[in-house]
């Protein structure tokens, strides 16, 4: 197979051998792809080296022959978003997503457009935590796996003054006694009725979203966290921006 002239977004980089660099990107039409990139480190080839930053937007040849394409050619279609600690935070919980959710070779159009979506919401300043909430949305939806944020499992419409919990398999399930901790780290209805309609609500009832999309997250990552869900709790800053 031949990529050619292919629009993709980095997802991560890190050195292999003396000289090369392993890749991973988000393409356009063929979803993750796994690059070689031979060669790299040397003076005359800093112009490819920026190219293959994370968060860069790229277009690139290359000829899969195995598992992983060789790299030919990259080169950058824009500046790569310069973000502030916490939106460059933000910018590599993304990432990691996508590295442990999206499989190889998989299209995911749909996918690429969030992630291109995602990376303007970060660089713009917008709320981190509602940008990430909505890019967790779209990915579960483009896997196919996403619970419906509109209705409950049981096909009763999402009441905005309850609170729930979302079953990773069944969808939203109504928690009762708000006294219970249940109760407490469950979504508002609001908010979920907000994440269907992609209409921002208050920024308590964001904050509700976090437990909830995380613990279908976990399910479909295998019970196995990320990285940056332990940097994002030592900061403990983005639940509320």
């Amino acid at each position: 197979m031949r990529f050619v002239a292919e629009p993709a977004f980095v997802l991560h980089a890190r050195r292999w051998r003396e000289t090369s660099l392993l890749v991973e990107v988000l393409s356009a039409t063929h979803g993750r792809v796994g690059l070689v990139a031979r060669g790299v480190q040397g003076p005359k080839r800093h112009a490819l080296r920026a190219a293959l930053q994370p968060l860069q937007s790229i277009r690139f040849d290359a000829v899969q022959k195995g598992e992983l394409a060789q790299l030919t050619t990259a080169e950058a279609v824009d500046a790569a978003p310069q973000m502030p600690g916490e939106a460059a935070l933000a910018g590599f919980y993304v990432n990691e997503l996508c590295l442990r959710l999206v499989p190889r070779q998989a299209p995911q159009p749909e996918l690429h457009s969030a992630y291109a979506r995602v990376r303007k919401r970060l660089h713009s300043g917008e709320m981190l935590a509602w940008s990430l909430r909505r890019f967790e949305r779209d990915l579960l939806d483009a896997l196919g796996v996403g619970p419906g944020y509109a209705t409950a499992g049981n096909g009763e419409p999402i009441d905005p003054a309850a609170r729930y919990r979302i079953d990773p398999e069944y969808g939203p399930r109504r928690l009762d006694g708000e006294r219970s901790g249940a109760w407490r780290s469950g979504a508002t209805g609001l908010a979920l009725l907000a994440l269907a309609a992609d209409t921002r609500p208050p920024a308590d009832d964001v904050a509700s979203l976090r437990l909830p999309l995380r613990t279908v997250l976990l399910h479909h990552l295998g019970g196995r966290g990320l990285k940056s869900w332990d940097l994002l709790a030592e900061l403990g800053r983005l639940e509320a921006r």
